[in-house]
């Protein structure tokens, strides 16, 4: 797990123009447009939801991909509003702290470089602080994002590098840990939206538990098939099993071996003087759907 020093994404700032990528920063988050049409907000700072997030995460052509945030209750089912925000990494257990639940935090430090705006790209680095749940600095936290594009969608890549600063510091075992994405209300399996894994196994219930190279949860909407296909870096130190329900969340986890009954319980620990590389790709697309579904069109 020892790995050279975390590759920064850095990228020339440059006049954004209608139809290009545009980068707004408030005091809480960053705000992305595709020339006047949402496309993301980045959330760093939040009083509630304890560590860095996207919210309202929208495809090309305006169509919502994440519920909104927080839920509209006229048209969204409320549950977990401050534990399944859009785009998200959370850990349940970190030697016995829960950054899931928003008891420990995951605190923004600083922009290594100035969040950077291209009219095909935004690139992000950030430092943050893993604080458990009475405050003890548990690790320092390495973050970088792209976004950029490619045909009808964005690829989201999101990096992490944790680097232990306390002696034990372990990733326990359970079903809410990892990378995590809550989908659009219309989109949940619910609604008749679909998960495939790349077992090609279909169904919440079909792919819960199971490990998959790839995730996509999707439904045709406004004449494209709509949806995110999360895809773990086969890098990762670790493969993921899927914590998927029908409701609405998927997640790529590969801590949770006997939450998720595939074995014995897994215990993770990472050594100071080392860190744990945890990171994914996010394709977030509007396709056609008689054409090739998103496993085969997109690149992985």
């Amino acid at each position: 797990m020892k790995r050279s020093l975390f590759a920064f994404f850095l990228l020339s700032a440059s006049m954004a123009i209608s139809g290009e990528f545009k980068l707004e920063q408030r005091e809480d988050r960053l705000v992305i447009t595709d020339g006047a049409a949402p496309v993301a907000e980045y959330v760093f700072a939040d009083e509630r939801i304890l560590r860095p997030y996207f919210a309202n995460v929208h495809a090309p052509g305006g169509i919502p991909l994440t519920r909104t945030h927080p839920p509209d209750p006229d048209k969204d089912a409320t549950d977990h509003a401050d534990m399944h925000p859009g785009i998200w990494i959370g850990f349940g257990d970190v030697s016995g702290n829960d950054f899931w639940r928003n008891k420990g935090r995951i605190v923004h430090e600083r922009f290594v470089l100035e969040p950077a705006v291209t009219p095909d790209r935004v690139s992000v680095s950030t430092v943050s602080s893993m604080q458990g749940e009475d405050g003890t600095k548990l690790a320092k936290v390495l973050g970088a994002f792209l976004l950029s594009r490619v045909p009808d969608g964005w690829r989201l890549d999101w990096k992490l590098r944790i680097a232990p600063q306390i002696d034990g510091f372990a990733f326990g075992d359970q079903e809410e840990m990892g990378f995590g994405v809550r989908v659009a209300t219309p989109l949940t399996e619910k609604n008749g939206g679909l998960i495939t894994n790349s077992g090609h196994l279909a169904s919440a219930a079909a792919t819960w538990g199971q490990p998959a190279d790839w995730c996509d949860y999707s439904k045709k909407i406004d004449g494209k098939r709509a949806g995110v296909l999360l895809v773990p870096d086969s890098a990762n130190p670790h493969p993921s099993w899927w914590h998927n329900r029908d409701y609405g969340v998927f997640v790529s986890n590969p801590f949770g071996r006997k939450a998720m009954k595939q074995g014995g319980e897994s215990r993770i620990e990472v050594k100071q003087g080392e860190f744990y590389s945890f990171n994914h790709t996010a394709y977030l697309y509007a396709i056609d759907p008689a054409g090739k579904p998103a496993w085969e069109r997109y690149p992985r």
